[in-house]
């Protein structure tokens, strides 16, 4: 997971872009060379595979599509923990009332599928952050390894309370959380945004993160054929634009 510029104006530029994709508001900034060789996979798993349409059913608030992706994630082998955890994370992208709507449905879910006589793995819980640790200087760490590099620009320094929020609580928080790897949390959060109309952009970025985490252009056009598959077929669409749009401007 671990992943410049010379003239002042180049380094503000470039922050400024690396701004933006924290909040998800703007263009990637270009992938760290090694980010090439972090994952030799070719194709997603089944369980990574079930977090997509589950996401991108929540992002949407359909509770109908949502009951089924939880079904076929946890039949794919999605640990009740793992399912959980995506569903809390993307309220940070989605807002708080669909995630807190999709967890209803997923102990929905999870009790009909116990009556049925299913037994779904319960999975781990997250490691607790030791007692006294920085959060803030944990969650710069973690935001800096996604991003390629250091988060500054005039957006946080307008809106300081942003950065505190995003380095503190979302990539120190959440992030820092060990129950679901970042190639998983960012395969969720790209769904949820395949998702939604008018935030391509924000799509675009997280593509570019995505590939910082470790995912191979190859794997992120399986997302797209995840959701063609699941119904989706504008937020296959999206997610295809935004992956050819980041690797044509990744090879300017």
């Amino acid at each position: 997971m671990t992943n410049a510029t010379s003239a002042r104006r180049v380094r503000c530029s470039a922050c400024a872009a690396l701004a933006t994709v924290a909040l998800g508001l703007g263009a990637p900034i270009a992938l760290a060379a090694e980010s090439a060789t972090m994952s030799s996979e070719q194709a997603l798993s089944r369980q990574q595979k079930g977090i997509v349409p589950i996401a991108a059913a929540m992002a949407l608030g359909d509770m109908s599509q949502l009951d089924e992706a939880l079904n076929r994630g946890l039949d794919a082998g999605l640990t009740v923990s793992e399912v959980r955890e995506i569903l809390v994370q993307l309220y940070a992208y989605v807002g708080f009332p669909r995630s807190l709507n999709a967890l209803g449905e997923l102990m929905k879910v999870l009790d009909a599928r116990k009556q049925r006589g299913t037994r779904d793995p319960v999975g781990r819980e997250a490691t607790a952050i030791p007692a006294g640790s920085d959060v803030l200087a944990l969650g710069t760490a973690n935001q800096t390894k996604l991003l390629g590099g250091p988060v500054k620009g005039l957006l946080f320094e307008f809106a300081p309370a942003i950065d505190d929020f995003l380095k503190r609580h979302l990539f120190g928080d959440i992030f820092a959380r060990d129950n679901l790897d970042w190639k998983s949390r960012e395969l969720a959060t790209v769904g949820a945004l395949a998702a939604m109309s008018g935030v391509e952009s924000q799509l675009q970025s997280h593509v570019g993160i995505s590939m910082n985490a470790g995912m191979t252009p190859a794997q992120l056009r399986d997302v797209a054929q995840v959701l063609a598959q699941a119904g989706q077929g504008d937020a296959a669409g999206r997610t295809r634009a935004a992956l050819e749009q980041h690797l044509a401007r990744s090879t300017r």
